[in-house]
């Protein structure tokens, strides 16, 4: 890795209605990775328009136990929905496999 100095290695956005989610991989100026993901939306405070935001940060050491948290939750969604699977509806995959 390149970055020396800690930062942004990668981001992708995802819409979704009112609101955007922004998954970014950042660096730590030891080169260790780690992930932030990001709840933008929308609302109305006091006649403007502003974001609302809620972030949360995972570290490398819990991306694993996190993925399969997250696995769990969308298997238990599609067995409820009645066998409809979480790919076709209107969730996005995240793959942690590439961090």
């Amino acid at each position: 890795m390149e970055n020396e100095s800690g930062g942004e290695v990668f981001s992708k956005s995802v819409r979704a209605g009112k609101r955007t989610y922004f998954f970014d991989v950042k660096s730590t100026k030891g080169n260790d990775l780690y992930l932030t993901v990001t709840e933008s939306k929308k609302v109305l405070n006091n006649g403007r328009e502003t974001f609302q935001k809620h972030k949360i940060f995972l570290y490398k050491e819990d991306f694993e136990k996190f993925k399969e948290g997250f696995e769990e939750a969308l298997a238990k969604i599609e067995e409820l929905r009645g066998g409809v699977s979480v790919e076709d509806s209107s969730f996005s995959r995240v793959d942690f496999e590439d961090l």
